[in-house]
């Protein structure tokens, strides 16, 4: 059973930075391509980036381009996303997750999912 563990949420101000860790166990972590994404209240889980098993491909939705970053460390078996220039809008639950094969933007396709770490921006 492969478990995940995210760490890092709290609150900031906007235009500050924060960086979400995500700790894998049960698995092989470096098999995996992994995925941030968040839940905002009342709306569906959004996609935010993806990283390839061996961290040669990343990918982000458009409105987080420029100010995160997905990283992983398969030594640690932890992933990453570095979060800067903050928005309000950016306020959600943020989930990692896993999936065999390659990246992805597709919630469904994830198998794996951690129970999620709240990131609030105030303005």
């Amino acid at each position: 059973q492969v478990q995940l563990v995210e760490s890092g949420g709290g609150l900031v101000q906007a235009e500050g930075s924060l960086r979400l860790s995500c700790v894998v166990s049960g698995g092989t972590f470096s098999t995996y391509a992994m995925g941030w994404f968040r839940q905002a209240p009342g709306k569906e889980r959004e996609f935010v980036a993806t990283i390839s098993r061996s961290d040669e491909g990343t990918y982000y939705t458009d409105s987080v381009k420029g100010r995160f970053t997905i990283s992983r460390d398969n030594a640690k078996n932890t992933l990453y996303l570095r979060m800067n220039s903050l928005k309000p809008e950016d306020t959600a639950v943020y989930y990692c997750a896993v999936r065999s094969g390659g990246p992805s933007d597709a919630v469904n396709e994830y198998t794996y999912w951690g129970q999620g770490t709240q990131v609030t921006v105030s303005s």
